[in-house]
């Protein structure tokens, strides 16, 4: 009896084809090729036009800046990260970021940071209280501008202590608490720290000229309880890591600098 075959069963069959999917997942084509390429090309563009912006704005608007001593407490403190506007008070300047970006002189009040007139790689955050042209005093601690008493809504003096202004008495005392009348040259300012008895500031060494300005502190970003450092260990970068939820600041995060 032959078999219950059919008859095309006997001839050889060829070989099956595969699907057209599986086909292009094998050997991909130009054009997916063509398509991996195009996206990676995207994916630079986009990161390269962010780094260009960032350093633009760095450059030019704004910058951040860590408050390196307590001399602005307890306004300011230790550890404060603050964005500085930078061209706030490019007033002076022309061009078309001039006409579109908001720019104002410095007004009385303002706490600026600026690069240190001692020493150029250091930048200094203080409060300016004399405009160029002003006379200012320093009687017993109290500040007077063209004769008038400054309010001290932010003054703080942790030394109740008053040094006369007498040649007995140590000079960087007498400085501190006391200063003969003093006008402000041209394109200058006088600046002093909020924490006044603990402040390096312009009644030892003078104004600070406006080329020196950075900006004006706008607002605290970040707050830590850690002092500035160039350079910091393993160590210390797994503790502040560690440590970042429960010592954060975090009531003073986008507080405004006034």
């Amino acid at each position: 009896m032959e078999p219950d075959v059919p008859p095309r069963a006997l001839i050889g069959a060829p070989d099956p084809v595969p699907p057209p999917d599986a086909t292009a997942e094998a050997s991909p084509g130009p054009s997916a090729t063509r398509t991996r390429r195009t996206r990676a090309r995207e994916y630079f563009q986009a990161i390269l036009v962010a780094v260009i912006f960032a350093l633009f704005a760095r450059t030019f608007l704004f910058q951040a800046f860590q408050v390196p001593t307590s001399s602005m407490e307890r306004n300011i403190l230790v550890g404060d990260h603050l964005i500085v506007n930078k061209f706030l008070f490019a007033s002076g300047r022309s061009g078309v970021l001039s006409r579109l970006l908001p720019h104002r002189g410095i007004r009385r009040g303002d706490v600026i940071v600026f690069k240190f007139p001692e020493d150029p790689r250091r930048d200094f955050i203080k409060r300016v209280v004399a405009l160029p042209g002003e006379t200012v005093e320093i009687r017993d601690k109290v500040v007077y501008v063209e004769g008038i008493r400054m309010a001290d809504t932010h003054v703080v003096n942790s030394d109740e202590r008053v040094w006369p202004d007498e040649s007995e008495v140590p000079e960087s005392y007498r400085r501190r608490d006391q200063s003969r009348p003093f006008t402000v040259p041209d394109d200058s300012y006088f600046a002093l720290g909020d924490n006044r008895d603990n402040s390096y500031d312009s009644r030892f060494w003078g104004p600070v000229p406006a080329r020196n300005l950075k900006g004006r502190a706008m607002f605290v970003y970040w707050s830590y309880p850690l002092e500035p450092a160039a350079r910091r260990s393993v160590k210390e970068i797994a503790a502040i890591a560690l440590n970042f939820i429960r010592k954060t600041r975090w009531e003073r995060t986008l507080l405004p600098v006034k």
